[in-house]
């Protein structure tokens, strides 16, 4: 194993303190090292926190800023953070309008945060609401999870609802959004290798050069089948095909096309599978109005990458356009 490191025990808390370096203007971490929150807090709105194992870099601290998450709860590799981590952080932006967590749907994130909004509304009496994002069609059930599992499409989510927190919406009227984005977007992985977890020291599965692994999970978990490496278009159609029969009758819609990176695929083939991918969705009638394409949500060092694809109205289009500023996502400001 080769890894910019000084030890596996203090990877996560010297990234966390040079992210905070690098990023000052838009960032500041908790001098307890629990949670990344905004450099400048907006009283009077609702505060928006989501978390998750870290190795998935830049979601979530990489989304903390104007337009997006007010904190982010890091754990370690792949682990989900703990329940005081999201207690100290929703009570350290709690802005007088309620907190809403956001959770990638992962049986550690869901019970850990659960836990955590039951101490806010009996410790602090904030009121707080909770969004599951589960947009991975690949699998119905995985290792770590029960239904399927949230991915790339958490992102969406996050920018959608951030945008419209940032412009006043209430509590109960951003959950409703955020549900209705993470319904609308649908996401399918394919890993070329695997990662490698630092405190493993070994690759997290076995992928022979000639395979690839499709609907692979976001921390390396098995897809739904392995297969020989084939052509990027017969990749994306696979991918693809297998979107527009989950939603169904797309004809005529507009939709943001996200094509994800998982930390070890170049941008050169990432636009490859973004190109492949929008001309398999327009033969369906399907407008790209919106694009997104880079390395948002990683696997740390996994080759591979996920389509995912949002249906958007005009509310979504507009909110997704809304300004932002946070260290991995910024436009408009």
């Amino acid at each position: 194993m080769k890894k910019l490191m000084n030890s596996v025990d203090t990877i996560l808390e010297e990234s966390l303190a040079g992210f905070a370096a690098a990023h000052a203007d838009v960032v500041t971490l908790d001098p307890s090292g629990k949670f990344v929150r905004r450099a400048a807090l907006k009283p009077g709105k609702v505060a928006l926190i989501s978390g998750g194992g870290s190795g998935h870099e830049p979601l979530h601290a990489g989304f903390v800023g104007h337009g997006m998450l007010d904190a982010a709860c890091p754990g370690q590799v792949f682990t989900s953070p703990t329940p005081d981590q999201m207690l100290e952080a929703a009570q350290a932006v709690d802005g007088g309008a309620g907190v809403l967590f956001i959770v990638k749907n992962y049986e550690g994130d869901v019970m850990n945060f659960d836990m955590a909004a039951e101490m806010l509304k009996d410790m602090a009496g904030i009121e707080v609401m909770q969004l599951i994002t589960n947009d991975d069609i690949a699998v119905e059930d995985s290792l770590f999870t029960t239904g399927r599992r949230g991915v790339a499409g958490t992102l969406v989510v996050e920018k959608i609802v951030g945008a419209a927190a940032e412009q006043g919406m209430g509590l109960g009227d951003l959950l409703a959004l955020g549900d209705r984005v993470n319904g609308q977007s649908k996401s399918f992985g394919v890993a070329l290798t695997s990662c490698t977890v630092p405190a493993a020291g070994k690759p997290t599965f076995d992928l022979g050069p000639g395979d690839m692994e499709f609907g692979v999970g976001i921390h390396g978990e098995p897809g739904r089948r392995r297969a020989s490496l084939a052509s990027a278009d017969e990749i994306g159609t696979e991918i693809c095909e297998g979107i527009v029969k989950e939603f169904g009758d797309v004809r005529g819609k507009n939709a943001l096309l996200f094509v994800n990176g998982f930390g070890g695929t170049p941008l050169m083939e990432l636009y490859l599978m973004h190109n492949s991918a929008r001309k398999i969705f327009e033969r369906h009638g399907i407008r790209i109005a919106r694009s997104l394409t880079g390395s948002y949500v990683t696997s740390l060092d996994m080759a591979g990458c996920s389509i995912t694809l949002t249906l958007m109205d005009d509310e979504m289009m507009a909110l997704w356009d809304a300004p932002v500023h946070a260290a991995g996502l910024r436009w408009g400001v």
